[in-house]
């Protein structure tokens, strides 16, 4: 074997462990959605027709052994520089309903609308906003935002008291879910570490 063909295995060799690496690298926080569908109903082959969906979409921190609702100063922490806390990690947390939904006293129509919580000490407060979300971040776009980030509270649809609730293990990955979901409405909680907040919803009619 001469040197420039053991060379040239050895560049390939390399090449391959690169790519390898690039492909098994994972994002810090991925990107989650959790959703539901109501006003549905199953036909004859037990298949659900009919039915209007309502997705969260969100990014997923994990705790990574960080005490995250401990300090005094937790809101600073979690909001990173921000107003108020994406409630999840990198983009805005969005709403998307195809369905009118009640949250409190207020009509929400369908469509999509960025979703914070308030970290108040006093209690945590629902936000669900008008604000348009960007999927990339654009330092030039003044018209949406990217997480919290120069959010304001002008378009603020809802705002809202959340019920917390602590559990007795730890979530290690944030999570937002639907509880309880029936025909009329549910819960819209998100969980992570040992804390659960939410608020109830109904379906418009």
């Amino acid at each position: 074997m001469t040197i420039r063909t053991s060379l040239v295995s050895l560049i390939i060799l390399l090449a391959a462990g690169s790519a390898s690496l690039a492909q098994e690298r994972r994002l810090a926080s991925p990107a989650g959605a959790s959703a539901t569908q109501v006003g549905g109903r199953y036909d004859e082959r037990n298949v659900y027709v009919g039915g209007k969906w309502i997705e969260v979409r969100y990014g997923r921190p994990i705790k990574r052994s960080r005490d995250l609702f401990g300090p005094s100063d937790y809101a600073e922490f979690l909001n990173d520089g921000a107003p108020v806390w994406r409630a999840g990690a990198n983009v805005s947390t969005r709403l998307n309903t195809e369905v009118a939904i009640v949250i409190g006293d207020k009509t929400i129509a369908p469509g999509e609308y960025s979703l914070f919580i308030d970290l108040q000490p006093d209690g945590w407060i629902f936000i669900v906003s008008s604000w348009p979300a960007q999927t990339t971040y654009d330092t030039r776009n003044k018209q949406a935002l990217f997480g919290a980030f120069d959010y304001t509270p002008d378009r603020d649809i809802v705002r809202m008291r959340m019920t917390r609730t602590k559990l007795p293990y730890s979530f290690d990955q944030l999570a937002w879910e639907f509880l309880d979901m029936n025909a009329t409405g549910g819960r819209l909680a998100m969980i992570w570490d040992t804390q659960m907040a939410w608020v109830p919803f109904k379906i418009a009619r």
